[in-house]
């Protein structure tokens, strides 16, 4: 009977060193950070946030998101579908090749996008350049690194279901006549739902926050302006520290909710596991 309050005590210290040690990564900067945003009230922190740059800003960075996000889902159903259910000459080089932008440095992504789409000196920017498109200090540059550092989340949260899943299933549908669609669209996409919007959290939280790979190749200038491009220029310039703060919080607040999303569909997919085992 006094086993389990022995365990517990025991854990205490570890207890204390975790949050501790969450406290002073997390809790205390973001704490500072909201403290200050609403120091002067909550009318400045909205007159901040509603400005024609900010709002600017925020509204590209959803842009964004909304192209990056659909896209890479889909290229993340798709490639694990491959490496779940096929064997093929480059399919353990494929499966590295997903796992890049997450063991590289987003600023060496950026620089390597520049140098391959760079209207001048690089291997296809020329080309681009002299069909009309501008694939750097664009838009359009903005979404390929956007895209590139939030490649792997879709299909790094698909592909163990996949795994675990089996094909069972997919092969009794497919000798009772269902079409490849007919397949997917009624036995594995229901199947993989909570591992696909799993990764779609992830893929919106780090397409919103992405920095270093965007600040390479959007040239930072009013049209190219993200969300963390505003803030991180607020910040530089020092004019107005409130600018940088209020714009913090926006996105701040926006991972938040999407980490609360995420919790719960975490505690789904475990509660999906249970049922399959």
């Amino acid at each position: 009977m006094t086993a389990a309050p022995l365990g517990a005590r025991r854990l205490w210290p570890l207890r204390v060193a975790v949050l501790t040690y969450l406290a002073l990564l997390v809790g205390l900067p973001v704490g500072y950070l909201f403290y200050n945003a609403f120091s002067s009230g909550f009318g400045a922190f909205w007159h901040e946030v509603t400005q024609p740059a900010a709002v600017s800003a925020l509204g590209l960075s959803a842009k964004i998101a909304l192209v990056v996000v659909p896209v890479n889902t889909v290229v993340g159903i798709g490639a694990a579908l491959l490496l779940a259910r096929r064997r093929f000459v480059g399919r353990r080089f494929l499966d590295l090749t997903f796992d890049v932008p997450i063991a590289v440095s987003p600023i060496i992504i950026g620089v390597a996008l520049f140098f391959a789409y760079a209207p001048l000196g690089s291997w296809f920017g020329p080309w681009l350049a002299r069909h009309g498109i501008m694939a750097v200090f664009s838009p359009l540059g903005i979404a390929l690194a956007s895209a590139a550092v939030s490649l792997p989340y879709v299909l790094r949260s698909v592909l163990p279901v996949l795994v675990e899943l089996g094909d069972t299933q997919e092969v009794a549908a497919r000798t009772l006549g269902a079409g490849a669609w007919r397949r997917f669209l009624t036995i594995t996409l229901p199947a993989i739902r909570w591992g696909v919007f799993y990764g779609v959290t992830l893929t919106l939280a780090r397409t919103l926050g992405e920095f270093g790979a965007v600040l390479i190749v959007s040239g930072n200038r009013s049209n190219t302006q993200t969300m963390t491009l505003y803030i991180a220029n607020a910040w530089e310039n020092n004019a107005n520290e409130l600018q940088s703060f209020a714009g913090a919080v926006v996105l701040a607040s926006i991972s938040i909710v999407v980490l609360v999303v995420l919790s719960i569909l975490r505690s789904r997919e475990k509660s999906l596991h249970v049922d399959i085992a």
